[in-house]
């Protein structure tokens, strides 16, 4: 997705009420859009970590979760949380759910601000990732436990979505 690709904007019902380029939702005090974000897990429990790349817009090599991304318009969730895993890591996954449906915030970074409703799945992977570097600077496993107590410092250097999303997710029973 480049940064002049749309995305889709949202009511205070969490309804579509149109579209407009990725980097004019992300201007000024930034407009309420939808987006998502995804942990995968691997058949020991770790959870895949990745670094943003250095040349993204926002939030250039900050550590965070797997995959995050926007749907394009008439695209379902599933299906940009597959395809964002395929282009950004090269993944396919498996046992694809849906753990925090109504997860929403705001973080700023340089000069864009992310307005976002932003469902979290969660999902396995059999095999390494192989990170585009246009999208993903490093990736690499980490017991879940340590993503957890991470998420607890001050000043932790997950992404500040992360920092809110694992404590959640942490106190769920996920079943990947």
């Amino acid at each position: 997705m480049s940064w002049n690709d749309p995305v889709v904007l949202l009511n205070d019902a969490n309804e579509p009420i149109g579209t407009c380029p990725k980097a004019d939702a992300h201007q000024g005090d930034g407009i309420r859009h939808l987006a998502f974000s995804c942990y995968a897990f691997d058949a020991n429990g770790r959870v895949l970590l990745t670094r943003r790349a250095w040349t993204k817009e926002t939030f250039p090599g900050v550590m965070t979760n797997t995959c995050c991304g926007h749907p394009v318009p008439g695209e379902t969730l599933v299906e940009a949380v597959k395809r964002r895993m395929r282009d950004e890591l090269n993944l396919e996954v498996n046992d694809l759910q849906l753990a925090l449906p109504d997860f929403e915030y705001v973080a700023q970074s340089n000069e864009y601000v992310e307005r976002e409703f932003c469902p979290v799945f969660a999902c396995r992977v059999d095999h390494d990732p192989v990170p585009n570097p246009v999208e993903v600077d490093e990736a690499w496993w980490e017991p879940w436990v340590d993503v957890v107590a991470l998420a607890e410092v001050q000043l932790s250097p997950l992404s500040p979505w992360a920092r809110l999303q694992v404590p959640l997710l942490s106190a769920m029973a996920l079943p990947v």
